[in-house]
């Protein structure tokens, strides 16, 4: 998914807001969904992040356009890892880690459904 660098996504410096990245890649992992017809969220549970890891390589700017990739690099019963990269042309920008689990609404981690697992064996 590609993203222009606007003036809302800069500091005073015209620098790309450091939490920007993370939004990228979260609208990203969200539009994978959508694209496929499906929604992040079913009968009551959705994906909740569990935990993260960031790292900034480089910085973007006021007008860059960022293109974000994402794999998925492990899939458990409950929960999976997704890896994120965003690039300016060749030159990597940020990547992140991020584990998801399955919650429901009841709190409690609950078991991938089918359908979910074969759409994220896609991205492997």
């Amino acid at each position: 998914m590609k993203f222009r660098i606007y003036y809302k996504h800069t500091d005073c410096g015209g620098i790309t807001y450091h939490s920007n990245y993370i939004d990228f890649c979260e609208m990203t992992r969200s539009e994978l969904f959508f694209q496929a017809g499906m929604s992040p969220t079913t009968e009551g549970c959705h994906f909740a992040l569990k935990h993260i890891s960031c790292d900034f390589v480089a910085f973007s700017k006021l007008g860059d356009m960022l293109e974000v990739s994402s794999e998925i690099k492990k899939l458990k019963s409950a929960s999976f890892i997704i890896y994120h990269e965003i690039k300016r042309g060749d030159a990597l920008i940020f990547t992140m880690e991020a584990t998801l689990v399955f919650l429901c609404e009841s709190g409690k981690i609950g078991k991938i459904p089918e359908s979910y697992r074969e759409f994220f064996k896609g991205f492997m």
